[in-house]
């Protein structure tokens, strides 16, 4: 079962970097179909293998050995490796199609917002739309935990944006209120916790060793996803742990 899991993701990790690379720019994920950037080779089936195909064309076009980059199957083996981490984090129960709705999430907005550094209100109104019908059918406890959830994400950044003149994205605002969806309240300040806690030793590494530079702007979104996975698998162990070492 986890082998079938792990191709599922794979799978969906190659179409995740089309949506990630296309839609930003607002073409279609279907039409025209994947080729060479360089040369505009159409791949074959056997050159779209996930992974694999990186491995065999040792990282080149087939035709003109321009350089594919590397970030397409590590996008592809994160997110199969993700697929298979739920499962074995929280069992097989109906909460894994919320766990992979919300991987699914996070790996697209990973690619947009590295790559344009911007977080698409298409991709994010249509996770939405599907969070919402799945914690319909897997609500949290309290029901109303999910409502509760996007709004504090929601309000939370949209007053950090106000009070900072700026300082967050309208991308990250409407991408919490999403998350919120998924992970409720609690886990939702956790997660901005987390992922402020691992930006702000990120960028202070980055000012040490002269990667970047002071005012220039790094995308906040990979910081938000990684703060919103570590909260949904691990937030309630997290909050056991901090709570017992006060006592």
């Amino acid at each position: 079962m986890y082998i079938l899991v792990l191709i599922y993701g794979l799978l969906l990790g190659s179409f995740y970097n089309v949506v990630g690379l296309r839609v930003p720019n607002g073409e279609s994920i279907v039409k025209p179909r994947s080729h060479c950037p360089k040369c505009g080779h159409v791949l074959t089936p056997l050159e779209l293998v996930p992974v694999l195909s990186y491995v065999f064309l040792r990282g080149r076009c087939r035709c003109c050995k321009a350089p594919v980059s590397l970030v397409y199957p590590l996008i592809e083996l994160m997110t199969g490796l993700l697929f298979v981490a739920a499962p074995l984090l929280m069992g097989w129960s109906a909460e894994l199609l919320i766990a992979w709705t919300l991987i699914s999430l996070i790996v697209i907005i990973w690619i947009t917002d590295i790559k344009y550094m911007l977080i698409p209100d298409k991709i994010l109104l249509v996770f939405a739309i599907i969070l919402i019908a799945e914690r319909i059918f897997i609500p949290l406890t309290p029901w109303w935990d999910s409502i509760a959830g996007a709004a504090v994400g929601f309000g939370l950044l949209l007053f950090i944006a106000v009070i900072s003149k700026g300082g967050m994205g309208g991308g990250d605002i409407k991408l919490y209120g999403v998350l919120g969806i998924a992970l409720g309240v609690k886990l939702v300040l956790l997660s901005f916790f987390i992922a402020t806690l691992i930006g702000a030793v990120f960028g202070g590494l980055g000012l040490l060793t002269g990667k970047l530079k002071r005012g220039n702007p790094i995308p906040f979104g990979p910081f938000i996803g990684i703060g919103a996975l570590a909260a949904y698998f691990f937030g309630n162990d997290i909050i056991t742990w901090y709570l017992h070492s006060l006592l």
